[in-house]
């Protein structure tokens, strides 16, 4: 009955470590906004909108953890809708991201909408196999891996690869090489999230899809706006010497 009420009273209970992998996601990630907003005082004016997309990446999904933290806590089921609303705004972000530190080198917009499109595809299909049709998640997870693999095609043998190599800036050349690193591993803890799904290849793992999520969110959204961040301030002091 004591635990039933905890439950109720949307308090965080003793061991529900999912509850407070919600909590630091949220706190961590509006520090995190915080800490961009001030650096990008600190860089030349072509990097602070990078450093602007950064704060808003970790901002948006700081609010979105907020609510999805008091979903979890009121009824401990998996806040699907707010996540994917975060992912629908922030991941189109990080694609940006890649767009604004190569545009000094000659990214074109064609680069820009591929990344775009291939996050729209992999966001989109995960989300009517999670939520509207679960049992075909297997086929829309195919279909969403789609959209991811079309991601790391353009990272690693497409347009930006070769803009990133081509490029006469080092810092863009070696954080260019950890974004995309965030892209292929950071980026895999999602669809081994979505093989929990019931009926899907780890259904059987005695994990919980969304601690699998909420740890790579704090990774991937934190750690890709420290990468761009030490891009800018690298970048802002050689164009200083």
């Amino acid at each position: 009955m004591e635990t039933l009420n905890i439950l109720l009273n949307g308090t965080l209970a003793a061991g529900d470590y999912i509850g407070f992998t919600f909590f630091t996601g949220y706190m961590s990630m509006l520090a995190a906004s915080i800490f961009f907003i001030v650096e990008r005082g600190t860089v030349n004016d072509k990097w602070k909108t990078s450093l602007l997309i950064s704060a808003l990446i970790t901002f948006i999904a700081a609010v979105h953890y907020f609510y999805m933290r008091g979903v979890w806590l009121d009824t401990h089921e998996s806040p699907t809708q707010f996540r994917y609303i975060d992912w629908t705004l922030t991941v189109p972000l990080m694609c940006i991201e890649y767009f604004l530190i190569l545009k000094p080198a000659g990214a074109k917009t064609g680069m820009l909408s591929r990344l775009i499109f291939g996050s729209v595809v992999m966001l989109v299909a995960g989300y009517i196999g999670e939520a509207v049709v679960p049992a075909q998640n297997v086929m829309w997870g195919i279909i969403s891996t789609l959209g991811w693999a079309l991601i790391i095609y353009e990272i690693y043998m497409g347009e930006a690869s070769k803009l990133a190599a081509a490029s006469s800036n080092e810092d863009v050349k070696t954080g260019f090489k950890v974004m995309r690193w965030f892209t292929l591993v950071g980026w895999a803890i999602y669809p081994v999230g979505y093989m929990m799904l019931p009926g899907n290849l780890l259904s059987g793992f005695s994990g919980n899809i969304d601690l699998a999520y909420n740890i790579a969110d704090a990774i991937n959204k934190i750690g890709f706006g420290l990468v761009v961040w030490n891009i800018a301030k690298g970048a802002t002091a050689s164009e200083a010497k």
